[in-house]
């Protein structure tokens, strides 16, 4: 499970879904695109006027809210569950409990005592999850239509029939869990930040005055007691609200809610606490040290909840100070002045009390006084003189086009069923979010000044976060739990079930309409592949260039990323703020990357804007100008971000493993992203010919997915691209040669980072596996058996059973010339060597004695045939899907026949599949941690251990 929130920007990450709620909308009747060279953007008002989620509620006897919005695109529903409860509402000395009790609804209830994720694979699940933050706990899935009632018998059993299978063990298990999870954020740079800024903000005994993860001494201190208190005081019926969003009607719905939660009784009335919003006495200082590569300078002021009406002028303004590419921070402090590498600004809002957040990293070698300096009068001359008129619409049209973007998607983290949820809990309205967006279409000037003088003139706090050794001593668990084994005494702790609430059976699957694709070709020569999708009114478009960062030269590592990173930062007629300002006039928006093995171009468009919005796109991928005071400042800003990776556990695995496993001087070995020194070389010249060579016509194709028929598509595309030709250059060329022996023997790379809480386990092998063949999708489903999912047996022994990791995964790393397998496990350090024993032990006995049961094989099958319909819900998922049947040669209707293969699967050929692509007696392992405390672990293993200090670090 994933709790929110924890950390972002520079230094503080607080994901909030309250803040801009993704929302559905019904299609417009538009005017046919016309290709015309002077089109202007589509008024606000009438994209504000698209953004409609209609839905029914009404509420049970037992005092149970249900609300439900009909969306038919495709046969699938999300269920949300939202119970009126967050760590605001923890008593003192229980931190951490909401998210705690959380974990534990996902181990089993009296009817349906496995794990969760288990039910939840056996009916096609997909987008599952549950969540805890300051105000709220919430549980979901989306779900084929045929297992909605499935869903709903799952969800109510542990709304009213939980206790009886909860044992003393399952709470050790989760505890240890749970602290995993706090070690894993803790152990990132910048990691202890948030502790810091709540302290600060929230003073206690302000109920805001600890962060949802809690403190390891009171989750060490947490009882059978407690849960059973906490379930029968919060987790009544009459405190929660279930949403039900996708193809259903309120009519279809009523009797299904009525008959798996109306029997379950009423609970204590939940009251959730009240909290002012606290003003500090005076500005607070606070400087703090961590493994960063730069200095930031973050200021924080308390704010308030989501339900004030300033909350909407305090995120425009936020995102015209530091938010947007064009904001007032980042063209003086990144572009003009070059004194910082980034820059960020955010109101961060909660049901009571918010926090604005505006922040600066500093460029290495300026003086960081310097930077606070005038970071502090720019924040002091926006609320003096306020936005404009044009400022304010740029923040307003992006934050629309953004909402329209997540309009296809039912559940998930933000689709329509938060938002109507989120509503109904925070703001006592499930159509809140509509009241946020009537005031966005009208917001001014005035009103974003009037609310950032009255907010940003109280005291502050400013926390400077400083590369060096963290200076306090790191609180850990006062006690390990012992979870090695599932024992008999936690067995003997499972209470009688008594009820009689037996599974609704799944009497049908639902089928995956994939939607047809079409080929054709521009003037130039390009291929066009397009497939329409109608349940919003926006276009995806993708340029997909035959390079990616595999056409690197291996002494130039990291080119083809600053050279993409360069297209945006001016054209040969506009600057980057020009390029930034029109994209958000347009609600476009345009991503680079791409991976190893394509470079691409990505735009997101509103369809009613979609004709300046491809001349946008053409102009950056055509005329960049790659101006060399641009390419020095997006260099400076690359080399710090390097620098941060090579502080990262992950990052640090990562580019340790990959020369590791393909070979030093494969085009896979990397890094993407380069080296200082690499970087360091790289000319203006190098990123030209990169462009000439590889970002060219003949070298490349084109994806679309539109609500607009495929002639539309055809007569822009052609007025922006037809003309283009490839240069006289030769066309860039890639060179794999053979792939490297693999090694005699398994061996053990110890990368020393000190003072870390936990370890990072990466391990991997090269295979001979071909993406294109036909047991590649064999070898899939093995893994899933393996280490592919959460029920994976990898992740169910270190994180289920041992409890000594938050999460582990197995998975192939596919790419078209090569594919890799890894093994990624982060752990608590004082169990590094038994884990990374554990790892070598069950891969090796599922490769050889117990390899796929018939039980995983019925488990993963059901789940992979279930989930397709919920996999591509989305336009972003059917570009996606239809950019890797290019890169692979596969049909165009290769996920739609894929669920044949599946059937024809058996325990024998997943075996067959697994067994010839990996041998764990030639593995190579990367651990990550601190070797004063893993280094003695390791030498117990029998595996030589080469030890090497970690590079990049003051």
């Amino acid at each position: 499970m994933r709790i929110k929130p924890l950390l972002t920007a520079s230094v503080l990450a607080l994901t909030l879904g309250a803040c801009a709620p993704a929302m559905t909308a019904s299609a417009p009747e538009t005017a046919p695109v016309v290709a015309t060279a002077d089109a202007a953007p589509a008024e606000l008002a009438a994209l504000v006027e698209q953004v409609d989620i209609p839905f029914e509620k009404f509420t049970l006897d037992n005092g149970l809210d249900v609300i439900v919005h009909t969306d038919r695109k495709a046969p699938i529903v999300a269920v949300a569950v939202w119970y009126n409860v967050g760590s605001k509402d923890e008593p003192k000395g229980k931190s951490g409990f909401a998210h705690l009790f959380e974990h534990l609804m996902f181990n089993g209830s009296e009817n349906a005592p496995q794990d969760y994720f288990q039910y939840l694979q056996e009916m096609g699940a997909t987008d599952y999850n549950g969540t805890t933050n300051f105000d709220r706990t919430n549980y979901f899935q989306t779900v084929p239509r045929p297992a909605l009632e499935r869903a709903l018998w799952l969800e109510s059993d542990r709304m009213g029939y939980l206790l009886g299978a909860v044992t003393q063990q399952k709470l050790d298990n989760q505890r240890g869990v749970v602290q995993n999870e706090k070690r894993q954020g803790d152990n990132q740079p910048g990691g202890l930040v948030f502790y810091e800024i709540v302290n600060t903000l929230f003073p206690a005994p302000h109920p805001y005055d600890h962060t949802p993860i809690g403190s390891m001494a009171d989750l060490d201190s947490a009882s059978m007691d407690d849960v059973r208190d906490w379930f029968r005081d919060k987790y009544g019926p009459n405190n929660a609200t279930v949403v039900l969003a996708g193809d259903i009607s309120p009519a279809e719905a009523r009797p299904l809610v009525e008959k798996y939660f109306g029997p379950i009784a009423r609970g204590p009335v939940n009251n959730p606490a009240e909290a002012a919003v606290p003003e500090l006495a005076e500005d607070v200082r606070t400087v703090m040290r961590d493994q960063v590569a730069a200095v930031s300078i973050d200021k924080y002021w308390t704010a308030p909840g989501i339900t004030d009406r300033e909350l909407t002028a305090l995120t425009v303004g936020a995102r015209i100070l530091g938010g947007l590419s064009s904001s007032r921070l980042d063209n003086a402090l990144v572009r003009d002045e070059q004194l910082a590498v980034s820059v960020s600004a955010g109101n961060y809002a909660w049901q009571r009390v918010g926090i604005l957040n505006v922040a600066a990293t500093a460029r290495p070698g300026v003086d960081e006084a310097e930077v606070e300096r005038r970071l502090d009068a720019l924040i002091a001359e926006f609320i003096a003189e306020g936005p404009t008129e044009d400022e304010v619409r740029r923040a307003a049209t992006s934050s629309v086009a953004s909402t329209i973007r997540g309009l296809e998607q039912v559940g998930g983290f933000g689709g329509k069923a938060v938002t109507l949820a989120s509503g109904e809990v925070l703001a006592g309205d499930p159509g809140f979010y509509a009241r946020e967006f009537e005031i966005l279409a009208t917001l001014t000037p005035g009103e974003v000044q009037a609310a950032m003088q009255r907010w940003m003139t109280r005291p502050s706090m400013t926390l400077i976060l400083e590369p060096g050794e963290r200076g306090d001593a790191y609180e850990e668990a006062a006690s390990v739990a012992e979870t090695d084994a599932k024992g008999e005494e936690g067995a003997a702790e499972e209470l009688t079930v008594t009820k009689d609430r037996p599974a609704p059976p799944i009497d049908s699957i639902a089928q995956l309409d994939f939607p047809d694709v079409q080929h054709t070709a521009l003037a130039n020569g390009m291929t066009l592949h397009y497939a329409q999708r109608d349940a919003i009114p926006a276009t995806y478009v993708t340029l997909s260039f035959d390079a990616g960062s595999s056409a690197d030269p291996a002494d130039k590592r990291g080119l083809e990323s600053l050279a993409l990173g360069l297209f945006e930062e001016g054209t040969t007629s506009m600057s980057s703020r020009e390029i930034a300002e029109t994209s958000e006039r347009l609600g476009a928006n345009i991503s680079l990357g791409g991976g190893a093995d394509r470079s691409s171009f990505t735009l997101s468009a509103l369809s009613a804007n979609l004709v300046p919005s491809l001349e946008l796109l053409s102009d950056i991928v055509r005329n960049p100008a790659f101006a060399q005071s641009e390419i020095d400042r997006v260099r400076a800003q690359r080399i710090t971000s390097v620098e941060q990776e090579l502080r990262t556990p992950a990052s640090i695995a990562q580019r340790t493993a990959a020369p590791l496993i393909y070979g030093a001087d494969s085009p896979y070995a990397g890094p993407e992203n380069g080296t200082v020194e690499s970087l360091s070389a790289i000319t203006r010249a190098d990123i030209t010919g990169f462009k000439d060579r590889w970002i060219r016509p003949d070298n490349g194709e084109i994806f679309v997915v539109s609500d607009r028929p495929l002639n539309e598509i055809v007569t822009s595309l052609e007025a922006v691209l037809g003309d283009w030709e490839a240069p006289a250059m030769a066309k860039g060329a890639k060179s794999f040669g053979p792939a490297p022996a693999a090694p005699a023997e398994s061996r053990i790379v110890l990368v020393n980072r000190p003072n870390s809480p936990q370890s990072y386990i990466y391990g991997g092998q090269l295979t001979a596996i071909d993406p294109r063949g036909e047991t590649y999708v064999d070898f899939l489903n093995a893994n899933n058996a393996l280490g592919g999912n959460f029920l994976a047996r990898l992740n169910m022994n270190l994180r289920e059973t041992k409890g000594w990791s938050y999460g582990v995964r197995g998975a192939p790393l596919t790419n078209e010339n090569a594919v890799a397998y890894t093994v990624r496990a982060p752990v608590q350090a004082d169990r590094t060597g038994d884990a990374l024993a554990e790892l070598i032990r069950e891969t090796g006995e599922f490769l050889d004695t117990r390899g796929v049961t018939d039980e995983e094989l019925t488990r993963i099958v059901t789940a992979e045939i279930g989930e397709l319909p919920g996999q591509f819900e989305t336009s972003g998922a059917i570009l996606g899907a239809m950019q890797s049947n290019a890169l692979y040669g596969r049909p165009d209707d290769y996920y739609e026949i894929i669920a044949d293969h599946y059937r024809e699967q058996t325990t024998a050929s997943l075996d067959a599949a697994a067994r010839a692509a990996i041998d764990t007696d030639r593995f190579v392992w990367v651990v990550v941690g601190d070797a004063a405390v893993v280094e003695p672990q390791l030498e117990q293993l029998g595996l030589a251990v080469e030890r090497i200090e970690m590079t990049g670090t003051d």
